[in-house]
């Protein structure tokens, strides 16, 4: 079976958008409206499917400082949360992301 740490570090390494997110959470649904209006194609992982949430939280927690979600990496690189990414974008450099 799968670690949590690598569960979460092949979903970054594979997919260009990675959204680890909850599925009642406002800030994840934030995030995903962001790639939703730019048409851009993203993984969402909804932890509270989940049952190694916790673990993978603590991953995410590890590698970005914060365990809370959404946790939103583009291109191996961790944007942020929700309101981290909708700056970007309505400040214009998201796009530049890409």
């Amino acid at each position: 079976m799968t670690s949590a740490r690598e569960f979460v570090e092949q979903a970054i390494a594979k997919e260009s958008v990675v959204i680890f997110s909850k599925t009642y959470c406002p800030y994840c649904k934030m995030a995903k409206q962001v790639f939703d209006s730019l048409n851009k194609a993203y993984m969402v992982i909804e932890l509270d499917d989940r049952e190694d949430a916790d673990e993978i939280q603590t991953v995410l927690g590890e590698i970005t400082g914060a365990r809370t979600v959404p946790r939103v990496f583009l291109n191996g690189t961790c944007l942020g949360g929700g309101t981290d990414v909708k700056k970007l974008y309505e400040s214009g450099e998201l796009i530049k992301k890409f």
